[in-house]
């Protein structure tokens, strides 16, 4: 009897020593804490989108925490500004990674930058939720580690150009982008959509991030007769593009690009310079619903008193991303590992009322948001004009 009581005994001890063996060996997760990453562009060419969606985060982060965390664990969020630099992000995905040993990662921005933190990531098991990119690569090939919060790029465009070519009766297509996996996702997504509605796609211009002057180019999209133009751009870019435009006294044509034209500080722009632009985006803008959603109005209002200004479209995907997170967290259980976060973010289904969207995944369908809300300048603050719910392309 004795000796069955003592193998009991340390079968017991073996049991719970292997499970705290596991635990340890999960990367950023402790008894006491969770470490989440995040590589963005707080300074650059994106920053008026990175700044905010960083803030909300922490605005969750921290409510969470002071709650008690999940599951006991408290959240500690770790943030890296590449400034748009390729290098600089291959150095703070790598100090990320493992030095700082995170167990997940959000809000990463920039497509070329995803794609590099991946090879870094993935032999990690480092989940990659809500990047603040929507192209395709986002969740391609081997997803088990991918998760996106919204529509493409790619579907987002071919969604604006066939709305426009049936509002608008639009005939000429043509795009401005950086000749990057971001800017490329938009070209695609313009250029085939025009061929599959027999319009055509009458011309291009490439730009660099740090570029300043579009007369030349705007001036050659004027002469080529387009109806449409497509953007993918910076947002300094994006302003200056459309001002241009106007001063050449080129009114009769329809500027659109994808989320990542989809920023409040396009639609502030004094003097109506953006006036008229148009975004194809995963999400709804703020201003334009807040009087009728309760619980945008409670949130505005909480982010307007902890960081003294207005919540914007990139304090929204801030949000979304950490709202999964967090959602995903709490399914994934005490025991947590990659393999239950997985199970948990696979479970997840809910109405994000900040975002308008709904929100599903599933084994195999790691992108939560299939929605695409086409909004449209009007009186310096976005107003959606159309929507619709599109699986991605595959």
């Amino acid at each position: 009897m004795k000796k069955l009581l003592a193998s009991a005994i340390l079968g017991a001890g073996l049991t719970a020593g292997l499970s705290g063996t596991a635990l340890s060996q999960t990367q950023g997760v402790s008894d006491a804490e969770i470490v989440i990453g995040s590589n963005g562009d707080m300074s650059g060419v994106f920053a008026s989108f990175n700044v905010q969606a960083i803030e909300a985060a922490q605005m969750m982060f921290d409510e969470v925490n002071a709650a008690g965390g999940i599951h006991g664990r408290k959240i500690r969020f770790v943030v890296e500004d590449h400034g748009y630099q390729m290098p600089k992000a291959q150095q703070n995905f790598n100090k990320l990674v493992n030095s700082d040993k995170v167990f997940a990662m959000i809000l990463n921005l920039g497509t070329p930058m995803n794609i590099a933190g991946f090879k870094l990531m993935e032999p990690k098991k480092i989940a990659n939720v809500s990047p603040l990119t929507a192209a395709r690569q986002m969740i391609e090939g081997d997803i088990t580690y991918k998760y996106t919060g919204t529509s493409s790029y790619y579907d987002q465009l071919r969604s604006g150009v066939e709305y426009l070519a049936k509002e608008k009766g639009a005939k000429e297509v043509c795009a401005m982008y950086f000749p990057t996996d971001f800017g490329l996702e938009v070209y695609e997504g313009a250029k085939e959509k025009a061929a599959e509605l027999g319009l055509t796609f009458a011309a291009e211009t490439q730009h660099k991030p740090d570029e300043q002057d579009f007369v030349g180019s705007v001036t050659k999209l004027k002469d080529a007769g387009c109806d449409i133009v497509a953007t993918a751009v910076g947002i300094r870019q994006t302003i200056t593009i459309l001002g241009t435009a106007k001063k050449l006294g080129w009114t009769d044509v329809s500027f659109i690009g994808g989320s990542a034209g989809f920023n409040t500080a396009v639609a502030k722009v004094p003097e109506g310079i953006t006036e008229g632009y148009y975004a194809a985006a995963g999400w709804a803008d703020l201003e334009d619903n807040i009087a009728k959603v309760p619980e945008l109005k409670t949130w505005a209002e909480a982010f307007q008193a902890k960081y003294g200004k207005p919540a914007g479209t990139a304090a929204q995907l801030g949000y979304g991303a950490a709202n999964t997170l967090v959602k995903a967290l709490e399914a994934a259980g005490k025991d947590l590992t990659p393999e239950s976060f997985q199970k948990g973010m696979e479970s997840l289904e809910f109405d994000d009322k900040i975002n308008s969207a709904h929100i599903k995944y599933g084994p195999g369908d790691h992108q939560g948001a299939d929605v695409i809300v086409i909004s449209q300048i009007k009186g310096g603050k976005w107003v959606e004009v159309g929507r619709m719910d599109q699986a991605p392309a595959k």
